[in-house]
């Protein structure tokens, strides 16, 4: 099996690799690849991806490893503000001293499993419908007359069972085989999950390719809530979509740093404006850019009113270094669209951030502003709160919106 080493954003690399492992590779589009010097060498580089994956054929493997730029506690730290949160943040995580996202992720699920575990197996009640040689519960008896025509014997029936198998522990059961499934997991963290294993040795296994089942936070799942946050990053990293709507199933976890940034920026934003009154929209698909509509805005967050009218929108790039234009036309557009006065670019870092006043419109700016995303959690909340603070004092100053364009 070849291994190959990336860093994410980090200039090409040459590696040797078979035929096979090469077309692997290009199809999955999990890195970017293009033919090297000499037959046989090939330029490999990430292509937005980091984690571990396992692809080709069986007996001719390549497994793929990139690196993220970012610290693993900080990355931690923003993949606890999934767009949909669930019941952890990184205060919460423990990664140990581990560079690559994979192990770190293993051995922070496995402890917080064990942790999980340590006042016994979850119990839950679970609705089931099974055939019983005596009444228990409701019986069914719609399924009573279409499935034994009239004999007493067995029972249809519908019942409440206390039990081990409930989402909770199917979920960390699944995380867990996934786990011991990927390349990279080390021996130590790999025996913490066969242990778990054994705990959870009554719960029935998820099948693969259906959808996960739902669990609700509450007080008695609470000691739950940081390894059932870590179980769905784990099962979710099972594919990867490609743009022409396929989905490649891989051997391992791959994360889209930009899906995590933007995650990351608009759940943080959304609770540092709170405070501030009005209501956000995250990926807000009610506006157009056209009258006839077909042309549909996506923005990344919408801060409106209390009456419900736009005041401001803000959008997320895992991005560094010169501004593309296409992100400032990209804004303009919402902007147009909502009639807005101001708009904010929130870049992973810049080393210059400006204020642009739009031609031809009545004072329209759109403010480029960054994160650093290797300060520490707190410094980064701090940059969120800061942020936060401006857009709501600078909405409250912005003239009526119905004043641009056109009166």
């Amino acid at each position: 099996m070849t291994v190959v080493r990336l860093q994410e954003n980090a200039p090409w690399a040459e590696h040797e690799l078979t035929s096979g492992q090469a077309a692997a590779l290009a199809a999955a589009e999990l890195v970017r690849i293009a033919p090297g010097p000499r037959p046989g060498l090939w330029r490999l580089r990430d292509n937005g991806l980091i984690g571990a994956a396992r692809i080709g054929p069986r007996h001719d493997p390549v497994e793929v490893r990139v690196r993220p730029k970012t610290p693993i506690d900080r990355l931690l730290f923003l993949l606890g503000y999934a767009r949909q949160p669930r019941g952890w943040r990184q205060n919460t995580v423990d990664a140990g001293e581990r560079p690559d996202l994979v192990p770190a992720l293993a051995h922070a699920f496995a402890r917080s499993a064990e942790r999980a575990l340590r006042q016994g197996v979850l119990l839950g009640y679970r609705e089931r419908e099974v055939a019983l040689p005596v009444v228990r519960g409701r019986i069914r008896m719609v399924d009573q007359v279409r499935r034994r025509h009239g004999l007493p014997l067995p029972v249809e029936v519908r019942y409440d069972d206390y039990t081990v198998d409930i989402a909770e522990n199917q979920l960390l059961l699944a995380a867990a085989h996934r786990l011991l499934r990927l390349p990279g997991v080390p021996a130590g963290t790999r025996k913490l999950l066969r242990h778990l294993l054994l705990r959870l040795d009554d719960v029935t296994r998820l099948v693969p390719g259906r959808p996960l089942p739902d669990w609700t936070p509450s007080r008695l799942n609470t000691r739950y809530h940081t390894a059932l946050g870590l179980a769905g990053l784990v099962l979710r990293g099972a594919s990867y979509e490609l743009d022409d709507g396929t989905t490649v199933r891989v051997d391992g976890l791959m994360l889209e740093m930009w899906r995590v940034f933007e995650d990351f920026v608009c759940v943080a934003l959304a609770e540092a404006l709170r405070p501030y009154g009005g209501t956000v929209k995250l990926q807000d698909k009610r506006h157009h850019l056209d009258r006839a509509h077909r042309v549909r805005l996506q923005p990344d967050l919408v801060l409106n009113s209390a009456d419900g009218r736009p005041v401001t929108v803000v959008d997320a790039k895992y991005k560094t270094g010169k501004t593309p234009q296409e992100d400032l036309y990209q804004v303009l557009a919402y902007c147009t669209a909502m009639r807005l006065h101001r708009a904010y670019l929130v870049y992973a870092a810049k080393t210059e951030t400006h204020t642009h006043t739009i031609t031809g419109t009545d004072d329209l700016q759109i403010v480029e502003t960054a994160l650093d995303l290797s300060s520490t959690p707190d410094a980064l909340c701090t940059q969120v709160a800061a942020l936060a603070h401006r857009i709501a004092f600078e909405a409250e100053t912005l003239p009526p919106v119905s004043s641009w364009p056109n009166g």
